[in-house]
């Protein structure tokens, strides 16, 4: 009897020991997250999308292609629908210009336009890679979350996180949760929110509690996840003037590798699966 419970009892100290070796730190967790984010990064440029922007009740639907080393925004549909002969004719009007344009830049005309857009992408990804530094992490534990196996993350603010500029001064009044996918340690969500205002170094403005943001990702390729959805809402004050709100809400749909000519299918990959 006592042989046989000894036994068991080693069966189960094993178990939980090789079940503790499976399961990853929250740091480590972070890290490999951190790893992939920005392999995500650096391969974003190599893909064309579709964008459907919300505001309020209505939506524009964009298709979004790399033209000569940054990106360029065709209007397809507005509300669902989209657009007549007349309106298609006068976007592609557009395009072409714009397509003139970029072929006739001199080279720090096209120098100077690449650099704006490479400057926006590393603002965004500097953000992405602030959330890891701002905040500390506690896994909860596991779940499902649509057809993924996620690990899931609370984040509460790190003491001592000294942003590194007025874009993430935010992060330090904010809170948030992360579901990482246990397979490739891609973010599948994101959700933070500003839990106590946050005053901004050099403005008379302060964020305020009511202000969060959402980000999904999806795998659109070998290896590469981007996002899915993104959703913001902000409410800020400027300090004895005005308060101020604004909404972001973005949908993101059917990437493909990118020609960097800006030609390729419009309307047949619009309404095609999660772009209807």
């Amino acid at each position: 009897m006592i042989l046989s419970v000894l036994l068991g009892l080693c069966a189960w100290a094993q178990a939980v020991s090789a079940e503790d070796r499976s399961t990853p730190s929250a740091a480590e967790i972070i890290q490999r997250s951190v790893q992939a984010n920005q392999a995500d990064w650096a391969q974003e440029p190599q893909y064309d999308y579709f964008e459907r922007d919300r505001t309020g009740t209505h939506t524009k639907t964009y298709q979004v292609t790399m033209l000569a080393g940054s990106p360029y925004s065709r209007l397809v549909a507005v509300d669902g629908q989209p657009l007549n002969a007349e309106e298609q004719a006068a976007e592609e009007q557009k395009f072409e210009k714009a397509k003139s344009e970029r072929e006739q830049e001199t080279l720090g005309q096209r120098q100077k336009r690449i650099a704006a857009y490479e400057r926006e992408r590393t603002r965004d990804q500097l953000m992405m890679d602030q959330l890891v530094k701002a905040f500390q992490f506690q896994l909860l534990g596991e779940q499902k979350l649509g057809p993924y196996d996620v690990y899931v993350l609370r984040a509460t603010p790190r003491p001592g996180y000294r942003p590194p500029n007025r874009d993430t001064q935010v992060l330090t009044g904010m809170q948030g949760m992360l579901w990482i996918d246990r397979n490739t340690c891609q973010w599948v969500k994101v959700r933070a929110r500003v839990v106590h205002p946050v005053s901004i170094e050099g403005f008379l403005a302060k964020v305020e509690p009511g202000t969060r943001f959402e980000l999904e990702k999806m795998p659109v390729g070998p290896g590469v996840w981007l996002p899915k959805h993104f959703a913001m809402r902000a409410k800020a004050k400027i300090v004895g003037v005005f308060n101020h709100n604004s909404q972001e809400d973005d949908t993101y749909f059917n990437y493909h590798k990118s020609t960097g000519t800006g030609s390729g299918a419009q309307e047949s990959r619009v309404f095609a699966g999660t772009g209807h």
